[in-house]
């Protein structure tokens, strides 16, 4: 009779590894900690999105004839809309920021709790483009099936004018994004909640399921694709430890939609179209 394999996730993954709590850093501060890192960042989102949601949902028009837009102008005079554009972005960075602080360790790599090290990062880079391939193109499939069968909303990646700025506006949306989730939703969150004992594959699927709720303003479909992202992000993150290349696959994915929409909606507007 053949020896019968454990299942992945009840192997102990070797990351992020847990830190004994004590001086204060009681389990209780740990998850007060945790619900104002997240309500100051995506967990917000992800309320936001629920009511979207519903919103949405409560209309007479269908939900794949309603439209979300990203990225949108935030001022009629151009330098203030690039200055607006430049802020918003740069402010929603602070919780980054903030969570660095909070798992900062004085010994090097200082971020390692978080999977910070530039050591390697050629290979990050390539990792991080394979997987931007691997995860984008089903994604756009999904996202077209979505639409198809009426679960998925339009997304108007965005709608700024064409100024000098344009392009390094959304690059920058797009790295704000990367950085944002990827550090928060995954390295942050898979240390703390490691830190309160809980085991891989909750965390993995708590993480799973809050990116795809702060995506639900986009309909259901974006929920399921993000959601399935998230598994996929997540056991990487455990197995290898590592988050560079789980953001520079997320700067590639939202980078090429992002500056890539205005030519493929104009190339394809039977694809694009509401």
């Amino acid at each position: 009779m053949p020896i019968r394999q454990p299942l992945p996730f009840r192997r102990p993954l070797p990351f992020p590894v847990a830190e004994p709590l004590g001086s204060g850093n009681t389990r209780g501060r740990v998850r007060a900690e945790i619900l104002i890192v997240l309500a100051l960042s995506l967990g917000a989102s992800a309320v936001y999105s629920v009511v979207q949601i519903l919103d949405l949902l409560t209309r007479s028009a269908p939900l794949s004839n309603q439209t979300a837009q990203l990225n949108t102008s935030l001022d009629s005079r151009e330098i203030f809309d690039f200055v607006y554009q430049v802020l918003g972005n740069g402010f929603d960075l602070v919780p980054v920021v903030l969570v660095g602080f909070l798992l900062w360790k004085t010994a090097r790599p200082h971020l390692g709790r978080l999977g910070v090290d530039f050591s390697r990062f050629g290979r990050d880079a390539l990792l991080g483009a394979a997987l931007a391939l691997s995860i984008g193109i089903p994604g756009l499939a999904l996202y077209f099936a979505g639409r198809a069968i009426g679960i998925t909303v339009d997304v108007v990646p965005t709608n700024l004018a064409a100024h000098w700025w344009t392009v390094p506006v959304l690059l920058f949306s797009a790295l704000r994004s990367g950085i944002t989730e990827e550090v928060i939703v995954v390295a942050y969150l898979f240390a703390r909640l490691k830190d309160l004992s809980w085991r891989p594959l909750w965390i993995l699927l708590a993480a799973a399921l809050l990116r795809g709720t702060y995506h639900l303003y986009q309909g259901f479909g974006a929920f399921i694709g993000n959601a399935v992202m998230g598994l996929v992000f997540g056991w990487l993150y455990m197995r290898f430890g590592r988050i560079l290349p789980l953001v520079i696959a997320h700067f590639l994915m939202d980078a090429a939609v992002f500056v890539g929409y205005p030519w493929a909606a104009a190339a394809f507007p039977a694809l694009f179209g509401s």
